[in-house]
């Protein structure tokens, strides 16, 4: 019989007392009590699950729902007497980032400060139980918002203390997306004044603490090491291509294909396969991300429900402001190539201005590229010539169908403040109208090439900035009727875009030569258009298409001539 299926509630107890869809992820509990690592970072994209994971963890291993094991019954972790004894036996601390998202760093402190004094509302019985001195009990009021960081980086440890000492037995901590409040930080430019606090904070919860079981934190991305966890020696990370807890977040195949037989819907499997699948975590392949399922069998239709529920700003800023080598392989992903590069699983947030590696892997971490395959460098390997110092190659692709999609919306949203002149310039340049194609180019450029260079040094134009994202613009909307590609060896201010007709009867073939004014050898841009159609000509770029059998008369040569934010098409 088909359950109801719930959107949302990330409450443990609450989804399996209403009886609500619910697919058994128990066996994360035994996996990670028995590693008996001491912390314990797992990281996934979001809507994986974490949150409704780390909830389940605290209902099982909370004294404060000790006897309320019955929410268990029937599930994976119930079927054995060691693990029902281990029911509501431990002193759990379970706290969220998920909400920091501020847009400064005194605020991002207060809201910290917040969900700490909160923690502290929360166990005020202590300050009645007899066993806290007169200092503590002063250390104890004085949780609240406004709060020195010496006393908000050091109150999980001291509540450890006082939770061990009334209990006697050692504190399990819970920390739900430890990174949200990171990521902030970095799109927001207060990076470096969160750091220090943040540093702070980790090493006394969870390195010298004595009062520790164990403790999970979860979060999109392993920040690295040397940011914030330099002095956790004891931390387990667990990254998307580590092998623990391969099914504990996310759906198997098995499960979801399941899922659609009980619901009703075993013949939409091919169509949520294409759309939903494609996450790999260690040697899991076949992973479906959870959100969408979830909205599918719900409502029966497929759509964007993962890639739409959350702001994809980092993602967008990283593209859109990224430098024509990180566009030139976005390109290809788009078009369904994969990317073979190294990544470093240790995401170093001040350098993904300059590293295309860090963007690169970012993406993986937040589950919009996934990892085809791993090569080493043994000497049987295909990639050995490949060898590189920064580390070994990984294949990335584009994730999924849902995935593809909204990048493709993410490149639209680009274009939204010329949004008119943007339509007005692809119509002009499919009917050959230059004189159209020269109005509606220029006002694009003078409303957006800055959006295109934002975040670098705005005394320097880049207009390849400009012209590579409006390349993808073009791929994203002629995609259906062009093969749209480019010429990825032109060097700096060339950038040779082929328009390749599906159908060749119907349309001609357009090929566009971009080129930056150089004011050692051009006098104006109306010399730039002449060198770049000249560029056309010498290298014969028409050749391949006429290969494939499209007379020279039904292709169309332009060159865009640039300087600055003005544009000239001839």
């Amino acid at each position: 019989m088909a359950k109801n299926v719930a959107i949302g509630i990330q409450d443990f107890s609450d989804l399996i007392q209403k009886n609500c869809f619910y697919i058994d992820k128990t066996d994360f509990i035994r996996e990670w009590w028995e590693s008996r690592d001491s912390v314990t970072l797992i990281t996934r994209p979001r809507r994986f699950g974490k949150t409704l994971n780390m909830s389940m963890t605290e209902q099982f291993f909370s004294l404060k729902y000790a006897g309320k094991g019955e929410v268990f019954e029937g599930l994976s972790i119930w079927e054995t007497e060691e693990y029902r004894n281990l029911q509501g036996t431990y002193p759990v601390i379970s706290l969220s980032f998920a909400n920091v998202k501020e847009i400064n760093y005194k605020n991002c402190k207060i809201r910290i400060c917040q969900i700490l004094s909160e923690l502290y509302n929360q166990n005020h019985f202590l300050t009645e139980s007899g066993l806290l001195t007169d200092n503590e009990k002063d250390f104890f009021l004085s949780i609240r918002e406004d709060m020195a960081d010496t006393t908000a980086t050091i109150c999980i440890y001291k509540l450890c203390d006082f939770l061990s000492r009334y209990y006697g037995k050692k504190v399990i901590i819970l920390l739900d997306e430890y990174d949200t409040p990171m990521q902030e930080a970095y799109v927001s430019g207060y990076w470096d004044e969160l750091v220090p606090f943040i540093r702070t904070f980790f090493n006394s919860t969870f390195k010298t603490n004595p009062w520790l079981e164990r403790a999970i934190m979860t979060g999109i991305t392993r920040v690295s090491k040397e940011s914030i966890f330099s002095d956790l020696n004891n931390l387990e990370v667990v990254t998307t291509t580590s092998g623990k807890y391969e099914t504990a977040f996310g759906f198997t195949e098995e499960e979801v294909f399941a899922a659609l037989e009980e619901q009703g819907l075993s013949a939409e499997k091919e169509n949520v396969k294409k759309w939903y699948d494609g996450f790999i975590f260690g040697n899991q392949k076949d992973i479906y991300n959870p959100w969408s399922i979830l909205n599918f069998l719900d409502k029966g239709k497929l759509g964007t429900y993962w890639a739409n529920t959350s702001s994809n700003s980092l993602v967008g800023k990283l593209i859109r402001e990224g430098s024509p080598g990180i566009k030139t392989t976005f390109e290809k992903l788009l078009h369904g190539e994969t990317l073979q590069t190294s990544i470093d699983e240790q995401i170093v947030y001040n350098r993904l201005n300059g590293s295309e590696q860090s963007v690169w892997s970012l993406f993986v971490a937040s589950g919009y590229l996934k990892v085809l395959r791993f090569e080493g460098y043994e000497p049987d390997s295909k990639w050995k010539n490949s060898e590189s110092l920064q580390g070994p190659l990984y294949e990335l692709a584009t994730t999924n169908l849902e995935v593809a999609r909204m990048f493709c919306a993410m490149i639209h949203e680009w274009f939204d403040p010329a949004e008119s002149n943007y339509n007005d310039f692809i119509k002009a340049l499919l009917l050959g109208n230059v004189r159209a194609m020269n109005t509606y180019m220029n006002r694009v450029a003078l409303q957006t090439f800055s959006f295109f260079d934002t975040g670098r040094n705005p005394s320097i134009s880049e207009p390849e900035r400009f012209y590579h994202g409006f390349v993808l613009g073009l791929i994203v909307d002629l995609g259906g009727r062009y093969d749209v590609t480019s010429n990825r060896e032109s060097g700096f201010g060339r950038y040779d875009v082929m328009l390749e007709p599906k159908n060749p009867t119907k349309d001609d073939a357009i090929i566009l030569e971009f080129k930056v004014l150089d004011e050692y050898e051009e006098k104006d841009l109306n010399d730039t258009v002449k060198a770049a159609l000249r560029q056309i000509e010498d290298k014969q770029y028409a050749a391949a298409l006429m290969q494939k059998g499209i007379p020279e008369n039904h292709i169309r040569k332009y060159g865009f001539a640039f300087q600055g934010k003005q544009v000239l098409i001839g």
